[in-house]
């Protein structure tokens, strides 16, 4: 059985890259919501949203951000990083911009969510998870890297103690 993860991403801009993560097969993900079942949730406000994804992420094994050009820019991945990191979720991220989209375009490279998510200590939680970035020269070469290495990146991910 595959191991249970929480996938955290910019929705309206990636998520055509996450499911063909999802659809490698290697991680068990929690179910992506469509547009109009994201839409009902979000209706119903921050605390609606905030109480889907503590309920989503509760039993999973770890955190995975599938970053790409505009993740780090997205308030929503930030409170899940931020989310994570107060649960004591394990917590990785891999870089996606190198998938297509369903246009066939690729993305830039975007900046590291982590780094946007500061801790009350000083420093942020960038300064403790690893980013993976996917070897690969074009779209097909990069879903070849995550789906060998996917498994291995989630579990090198940060684990606070």
């Amino acid at each position: 059985m595959a191991k249970a993860v929480f996938y955290s991403f910019h929705y309206n801009r990636d998520a055509w890259r996450v499911q063909q993560v999802r659809n490698m097969g290697v991680l068990d993900g929690q179910p992506l919501l469509n547009a109009q079942e994201w839409e009902q949730v979000r209706r119903q406000g921050d605390t609606a949203i905030q109480q889907w994804i503590k309920d989503q992420m509760a039993y999973k094994s770890a955190v995975v951000v599938l970053i790409g050009a505009e993740t780090a820019s997205r308030p929503w991945v930030r409170h899940e990083i931020a989310h994570a990191w107060d649960n004591r979720k394990p917590l990785v991220g891999v870089r996606i911009h190198g998938l297509a989209d369903r246009n066939g375009y690729t993305d830039p490279y975007g900046e590291n969510p982590f780094s946007k998510v500061a801790l009350k200590g000083g420093g942020t939680v960038g300064d403790y998870v690893p980013v993976y970035n996917p070897t690969g020269w074009d779209s097909r070469s990069v879903y070849a890297s995550i789906c060998a290495n996917l498994t291995d990146w989630v579990a090198s991910a940060y684990k606070r103690l």
